[in-house]
């Protein structure tokens, strides 16, 4: 049976309450972050890459030039990059609401086209940043006139104060899992030890597996379904080898200043204490991208006009929230395009 299109009378009926809970939403964070200062920006799309993370994937197209020539473009992934640029021109507290494209990816918790609320802070240690998400649940949660945001019958009160895990003790206390035992002092992996630590879980090993194959399966099955119960969990501190874009963390190099927010085991936001060093940042996107020639028989051009930019951009910290995902969670609906005015066709 064909599903009705969200169009309909009857069903659009059904999700304008939702979708009016989403412009109130963007209306009180645009408001909370004016009243700071910040300053609104408005990225383009179409950009010389799309990112270079290993495991997203990006749109490709071409463009025309005046002459009729072709060149290969990309929608971006993230509004990342063109924030940076900004932040190097002298920019100190940004945000956008910015539409962004993500290949292979479409489910109730994703969508190839979404909404990303990204905002940066020169200057700001990154935990000013996990404070703004729990500001931002507060505020959608109050935009639908909700006491708890849920999803998939668990609930959370983004009024309570949230857990700050460390991505080690998580590994530790959900998944018996000594992540730092597999970490050398340098921040590179042992995979061989982490193998044998998830067969001991009881999870699938494959003698393919990478360490990040590895950390990702762990992450996916014992340690997300946990967090965000009750409230907020601010997972902190990921392995520096997961984390491309973020500064390692001062006391141990092995880890790095990276955090993700959770509510009802679903991931909102990602954030950093940004990475400044314009010569490690080329080359940790040169091990992404053979990573991803190695898995997906591919690899993306480095935004050369951005490793430009890093090289004069301040200090800062920045974050990356699905915006879609967090008014899904404050008005309890079942499926990402259900608070998407028009979702993708």
């Amino acid at each position: 049976m064909m599903e009705t299109p969200f169009w309909s009378p009857v069903r659009h009926a059904d999700r304008r309450p939702l979708l009016l809970a989403r412009n109130r939403t963007q209306g009180a964070i645009r408001g909370m972050l004016g009243e700071e200062g910040f300053v609104e920006v408005d990225p383009a799309g179409l950009q010389a890459s799309p990112g270079n993370e290993a495991h997203l994937h990006g749109f490709a197209t071409v463009a025309i030039g005046n002459d009729g020539q072709g060149r290969k473009m990309y929608l971006h992934t993230s509004p990342e990059f063109a924030m940076k640029k900004l932040l190097a021109g002298g920019e100190e507290k940004i945000f956008a609401f910015a539409h962004v494209w993500r290949n292979r990816e479409r489910g109730a918790l994703h969508s190839p086209e979404f909404t990303m609320l990204e905002w940066y802070r020169v200057g700001a240690d990154y935990t000013a940043l996990m404070e703004d998400c729990v500001g931002f649940a507060r505020a959608a949660a109050r935009a639908a006139g909700a006491d708890v945001l849920r999803y998939g019958g668990v609930v959370c009160d983004p009024f309570a104060e949230a857990e700050r895990l460390g991505v080690v003790e998580a590994f530790g206390r959900y998944a018996g899992v000594d992540l730092l035992a597999t970490i050398r002092g340098d921040g590179t992996t042992d995979v061989q030890a982490l193998r044998g630590q998830v067969a001991m879980a009881g999870l699938r090993v494959a003698e393919d597996d990478t360490w990040s194959d590895l950390l990702s399966r762990v992450l996916v099955a014992r340690v997300e379904p946990h967090l965000g119960h009750g409230r907020m969990t601010v997972l902190d501190r990921y392995p520096v080898a997961e984390a491309a874009l973020a500064r390692p963390a001062a006391d141990d190099g092995r880890l790095a200043e990276r955090f993700e927010i959770y509510a009802c085991g679903v991931e909102l936001a990602n954030g950093f204490g940004e990475l400044t060093d314009a010569g490690e940042q080329r080359r940790r996107f040169h091990a992404e991208m053979d990573e991803k020639q190695r898995v997906y028989g591919e690899r993306y051009p480095l935004d050369e006009d951005f490793l430009r930019a890093l090289e004069v951009m301040p200090a800062a910290s920045g974050c990356a929230m699905g915006f879609d995902r967090l008014v899904m969670l404050a008005t309890g609906a079942p499926r990402i395009e259900d608070v998407m005015w028009v979702p993708a066709g």
